[in-house]
């Protein structure tokens, strides 16, 4: 069956920096679509960032964007977050998605001063 596994969460002070990873198994990961999205306490899951199968495409919320880089490593079928400048308003679950079908557990982002 599909897996996806988030890594990387954890605690940070406002303007540093996490590298989220996502560890994906049972599909054709050089054929997915690939998302991040969170979702903050009391809101709604909302999007982050998507990367077309190939990495020559991404896509970011405005929230994000210039802050945010997402990427993938076919060879090693994970795609990753990289988040700098971090905020509180970043503070979240996040989540990593593939197909807009298969959802990871998530990973807690919690940016604090």
């Amino acid at each position: 069956q599909v897996q996806l596994v988030e890594a990387g969460g954890g605690l940070v002070q406002i303007g540093g920096s996490l590298r989220l990873s996502c560890a994906a198994s049972g599909l054709i990961f050089g054929s997915s679509l690939m998302r991040w999205f969170r979702q903050a306490p009391g809101k709604e899951r909302e999007f982050v960032a998507q990367i077309s199968p190939q990495g020559r495409i991404t896509t970011y919320a405005g929230s994000v964007k210039g802050r945010f880089t997402i990427s993938r490593d076919n060879t090693r079928n994970t795609v990753y977050l990289q988040m700098n400048s971090l905020k509180p308003e970043d503070t979240a679950v996040y989540y990593c998605g593939a197909n807009r079908t298969y959802w990871g557990q998530g990973t807690q982002v919690t940016v604090s001063s």
